[in-house]
Parts: C-alpha cells; sequence; structure tokens
C-alpha cells in the first residue's frame, strides 16, 4: 500500500470532544468538517524516513492530541500496519522537497488490518493518495461518524483483489467529495449506511462495477449528485451496479462517458432502474452537510484534473494517473504488480531542505517573524491573532 501525503489527512478520533466549532480548516466540508485533530496538544517533528524510533513517522502518531509535522521528504518505508491513535493531525504540506509517501503497508485509524478507519467519529482526509491495496485500497467501516474524504485519490487495488474500498457505517455520514477512483476492478466505492458521493471522477473501472449500491439487506441514505464516470480500458461494466430497495438515493446529473474514444462527449444518466440499479430513489435530497458550492459535472472533472491527491507536488504515480483519466478512455490498467515501471514502488521523491526553525517548534523561522512571533520561543499552540486555530495551524493552512 502508498499513501502520499504532500497535503494533510486530518483525523479526530474517539470520544474526546470538540474544543472549538471551527472547520478543521478553513474551507473543510462534509460530514467531517469540523474535526479537531491535535488542536491544543503537542507538535512532533517528523525528521527521518525510518520505520520506527525517535523523529519517525510511527513514533509520531503512536501518541494522541499532535499535530505532525515533517522535517524531512522521501519514501517512509514500513514493514508493518501503521495505527494512528485518537486527535491527530498530519500535515504531510509541512515536507520539503517532493512530500512523504508511506509505502509497504496499511495505515489504519483504529483496529483493523486493512488501509481504514474503523472506529471513532470526525475525521476528516483531505488531498491524500492512496494506492495498491491488497484487499481494499481505502475503506470506513463499522462504528464510524462524521468523516470526509475530500480532493483525493483511491487508485489502483492489487489484482487480483482490486478494489477501491468500502464505506460502510454503522452509525453515522460520510462525504466523498471531488476525488478520483481509478483502475479499481470494483468498489469505486461500495456504499452502505448514509453517504454523499458529489463531484467525483470515477474512471476506468473493472467488471466489477463502479458505485455499488449497498447490495445488502442494510439501509442506506445517499445523495449521489454531480459525478463524472469515464470508462477506460479495463471497464466493462455500467456505473452503478447491485442496487436494491433498500438503498435510497437521491440522485441527479451524474455524467457517462462510455465510448472509450479520447473525447468527453458523453450524457448525464437519467433516473431509471437500468441506469442506477434498482435502488429506491428520493424526490428530495438528504439535508447532509455537502459542499459550499456544488459544480456541475464537467466542472467538476476539471477542477478533479487540476487539484485531486498530494497535488502539492505531485509525484510520478499521480502524474501518470492524471494523465490516463486526460486520455478519455484510451490510457488505464488494472494491475497486479507496483514495482514494475512506470509505479517503480512510489519513488523516487526528492528530500529538499527543510526551512530554519531555531525552536523547533514546527514553524520556520522566517514564517514566524512575518507573522508576529518569536523564532526563539516555542509558541506553536498559541493564538496570535484570535481566530480559533494554533498559530502552527495558521502555518499549515498557509501552505495550500
Amino acid at each position: 500500500m502508498r499513501s502520499f501525503l504532500t497535503l494533510a489527512a486530518v483525523a479526530a478520533a474517539y470520544m474526546m470532544p470538540q474544543v472549538l466549532a471551527i472547520p478543521a480548516f478553513p474551507g473543510a466540508e462534509g460530514f467531517g468538517a469540523n474535526a479537531v485533530g491535535g488542536r491544543g496538544g503537542s507538535v512532533y517533528v517528523v525528521t527521518n524516513l525510518n520505520d520506527s524510533g525517535s523523529g519517525s513517522f510511527r513514533d509520531a502518531v503512536s501518541q494522541s492530541n499532535r499535530i505532525v509535522v515533517f522535517a524531512v521528504g522521501g519514501v517512509i518505508k514500513i514493514s508493518s500496519r501503521v495505527v494512528i491513535k485518537d486527535h491527530i493531525t498530519i500535515a504531510g504540506q509541512t515536507a520539503p522537497g517532493g512530500g512523504i509517501t508511506i509505502y509497504g503497508n496499511a495505515v489504519t485509524v483504529g483496529k483493523t488490518e486493512l488501509p481504514s478507519a474503523t472506529d471513532g467519529h470526525d475525521m476528516i482526509f483531505d488531498h491524500v493518495s492512496v494506492s495498491w491495496g491488497r484487499d481494499e485500497t481505502f475503506s470506513i467501516n463499522g462504528d464510524v461518524s462524521n468523516v470526509t474524504i475530500s480532493d483525493s485519490i483511491i487508485s489502483q487495488g492489487l489484482e487480483t483483489h482490486s478494489c477501491g474500498g468500502l464505506m460502510q457505517t454503522d452509525t453515522g455520514g460520510v462525504s466523498i467529495i471531488r476525488s478520483l477512483y481509478i483502475d479499481n476492478k470494483t468498489r469505486n466505492p461500495k456504499v452502505k449506511g448514509v453517504n454523499e458521493f458529489v463531484n467525483n471522477v470515477v474512471y476506468n473501472w473493472g467488471g466489477g462495477g463502479g458505485y455499488i449500491a449497498g447490495d445488502s439487506d442494510g439501509q442506506s441514505y445517499a445523495n449521489i449528485m454531480n459525478n463524472v464516470f469515464i470508462s477506460g480500458p479495463s471497464t466493462s461494466a455500467r456505473p452503478f451496479t447491485r442496487g436494491n430497495a433498500n438503498f435510497h438515493a437521491y440522485v441527479q446529473r451524474n455524467y457517462y462517458d462510455p465510448d472509450k474514444n479520447g473525447v468527453l462527449d458523453g450524457f448525464e444518466l437519467g433516473q431509471s432502474t437500468d441506469n442506477y440499479s434498482g435502488v429506491d430513489f428520493q424526490s428530495k435530497r438528504y439535508d447532509y452537510p455537502t459542499v459550499k458550492t456544488l459544480l456541475a459535472p464537467l466542472d467538476a472533472y476539471a477542477k478533479v484534473i487540476a487539484g485531486v491527491g498530494a497535488s502539492k507536488s505531485r509525484d510520478n504515480v499521480d502524474t501518470q494517473l492524471i494523465n490516463q483519466v486526460k486520455s478519455l478512455g484510451k490510457s488505464g490498467a488494472l494491475i497486479s504488480d507496483e514495482t514494475a515501471s512506470p509505479w517503480n514502488s512510489g519513488g523516487p521523491i526528492a528530500g529538499g531542505t527543510a526551512p530554519k526553525d531555531t525552536d523547533g517548534d514546527g514553524m520556520p523561522d522566517d514564517w514566524e517573524t512575518a507573522n508576529g512571533l518569536n523564532p526563539n520561543v516555542n509558541d506553536a499552540m498559541g493564538d496570535k491573532n484570535g481566530d480559533g486555530y494554533a498559530n502552527i495551524e495558521n502555518y499549515i493552512n498557509s501552505l495550500v
């Protein structure tokens, strides 16, 4: 599994109450918008690419109530799964060079052995690129509520079980917004429970299906709005499959381009059983905390192409994936070996040089001086401008 964290993955889980009802970061949207992360805790600076030990990513996320920043870029190869504790902010955009890739095993929030989140509430995963899961690539399961996945790439689940992931919660909502599912045979995603799927792009799904509508006895309540489905070389199924009367869905303006001719010349799906695989259509959309600006489908496509995933410094993998989408049906494949060219296990990633940080509080001296802080005093968790965000959060948010 590969997780590329050039931009922020923020997780705030379990039972600690939120301190301030402000967005996780300016512009955060969806069910997980008010995740607290590590606000009010301490700063941990990742200083090496080691699998474990002091200064490692694994050590950084092993304790609760931390904001994790990076003074090193490159690939961190992990030999066993990394479990992220509750109330953690991971600010991948702080890494110098080409950013940070975690490669070799799963990264989880909760108890599962899959790359996923399985316990807790109030989490947001933003501008994250996740690839090469051997079971699911990115799943949200179980006793989980108030989760957002936004502006992220979920790609290339490895054959022979090439799956984008399960979005199946017992208690609460999941928002998937402006994200890209690509080169997954099936489960792009597979949904059960309370869900909104808005302004996403799904490309080159395989015979197992694109968006799988429940396929279970459990009740589901979903908004599916203004998404784009583009068939690729591996696509042999329609965008929506395995729906039933237990899957209650409000649908609108979902665009489908099936002809693989290199031109975006598809059509919006009409509300019919054939198009949506037997779901129970709703006349009004569910009152979920959806996006502030709902884009038209083709505008959503352009937005995803321009900025999805760890886009501050796109690596070779994400660049190849975006080029596949831009081929509009001509390029793309389901893969079984991420070590082969052109994927090359996610590397190399340039290490870069971290800016000077005299007091070691995670904020560069130049930024502190420009913002009226003292670069010789650890004041990361202060709130100089009184906006509710810690000083270090304002630094992190300035990078995107």
